[in-house]
């Protein structure tokens, strides 16, 4: 059976000149959502298309260090380059730009072991060249976790000095690299540090781990290192982790501070909080002290599970929130889920479409009518008026940001990943 829709161009575009003028007469310009919506980029993470694996080459075993993928759907990637041929097929399926996020454990060293703290950007080289060659941007994370020295669940935080010092270096040259990418690809790189420190039971003692770790994420940005502002550091909280599920060191107050207080931006994992917090409120609670925000789409299920990014109310409510607030030029955007028991081409395309179209719903809202409505005390006009937006002629919309972006319309994509399945994921197996 065909996924692909029955409609012609023609019919798309006339169901979104109709749609068009509903939103129109809302005070909103469609054709301005739509080029501002593909414009945004979103930061696709490489771990998902090989389970959170990387591809050190190494001489200890190591634990999983606070995540795990699970699942065994066949064709995962087992090497940079089909990595690489993976996600070119993601994005030749979506709308919009987009940059590709690196762990540093995705370095290609060859047959030598390069540990964490002596990697250099030309273990990097390939992914630069790729990245050059498809026209596409590339950001950047230290790996802290899988490794023989992050074994106890301790890294930056680590009581053990020389341990200490090791993750330092890394974060340290993590940021060297960053620079290296931003000097050979152009534009920021935005450098992501999540730190997975904790503790599985109660600690008798929380407060000397974090003051290590301050210290520790001071040492990796000392100024005196002279690292070029287009390497742009981020650090991202967590309310627990798998082994840590009772303490983490670095968690979202800690970083909110930390970030402020050092000039950092301060990443908001949609998958990193209580489930029942809103993050859509989080951000104009931020907003007014941080320049710039870092929000990672991830569905938590129960916990932090990382769940495959849906077009749910979480998701739409947060970039309803950016756009309400007219500050789409002050968040980057990336994904942050892996589920190895799905088509793992599939879930990139379910996960950031559903990420772009919620870009796109924040910015067809009528956001001016609706605070119109509040500030002359009209609150069941606006309510009534949010509820119809939920079941306007939005779809129509999306449509032709897909046809603009010379991707497939609706459900149509999901033959292209079929067939990839058949003709190249299977072959892996």
């Amino acid at each position: 059976m065909s996924h692909k829709t029955p409609l012609s161009d023609a019919q798309i575009e006339s169901s979104y000149e109709a749609a068009k003028q509903q939103y129109a007469a809302l005070g909103v310009d469609a054709d301005a959502a739509i080029d501002a919506a593909l414009q945004l980029p979103i930061s696709l993470h490489c771990w998902q298309g090989d389970d959170v694996g990387g591809f050190e080459t190494k001489d200890e075993a190591v634990e999983g260090g606070g995540i795990m993928a699970t699942g065994n759907f066949p064709g995962k990637a087992r090497t940079a380059d089909e990595l690489r041929q993976d996600l070119k097929k993601a994005t030749d399926l979506l709308p919009g730009a987009h940059r590709i996020n690196l762990h540093a454990f995705y370095c290609e060293t060859g047959d030598e072991v390069v540990d964490r703290d002596q990697l250099e950007p030309r273990h990097f080289e390939k992914w630069i060249g790729w990245a050059k060659d498809s026209d596409i941007g590339l950001d950047f994370n230290p790996t802290y976790f899988a490794h023989p020295k992050a074994n106890d669940g301790f890294t930056l935080a680590h009581p053990d000095k020389a341990i200490r010092d090791f993750w330092i270096e890394h974060g340290i040259v993590s940021r060297r690299i960053s620079e290296a990418i931003s000097a050979a690809l152009g534009g920021e790189v935005v450098n992501n540090h999540w730190i997975p420190d904790g503790a599985k039971d109660h600690p008798a003692d929380r407060g000397t781990p974090r003051q290590r770790l301050v210290e520790s994420l001071d040492a990796i940005f000392d100024d005196k290192l002279g690292i070029s502002p287009a390497c742009v550091d981020a650090v991202e909280g967590k309310l627990f982790g798998l082994g840590m599920e009772d303490y983490t060191v670095g968690s979202n107050d800690f970083y909110a501070n930390y970030a402020l207080s050092r000039g950092k931006v301060l990443c908001l994992d949609m998958g990193h909080f209580h489930p029942t917090e809103s993050i859509a409120d989080k951000i104009t609670a931020h907003l007014p002290f941080h320049p710039k925000l870092l929000i990672h789409t991830s569905r938590p299920i129960r916990w932090d599970s990382d769940h495959v990014v849906l077009f749910s109310d979480d998701v739409r409510n947060v970039f309803l929130e950016v756009a309400r607030a007219k500050a789409l030029d002050k968040i980057y955007v990336a994904l942050d889920f892996f589920d190895a028991s799905i088509n793992r081409v599939g879930a990139y395309v379910i996960g950031t479409r559903a990420t772009r179209k919620a870009i796109l719903y924040g910015l067809v809202d009528p956001s001016q009518h609706l605070q119109k409505l509040e500030a002359e005390g009209r609150g069941a006009a606006k309510l009534g008026l949010m509820e119809d937006l939920k079941t306007m002629a939005f779809s129509a919309v999306w449509d032709m940001a897909c046809l603009k972006a010379n991707v497939p319309i609706g459900a149509g994509w999901i033959d292209e990943m079929e067939s990839y399945e058949a003709n190249v994921l299977t072959a892996r197996v």
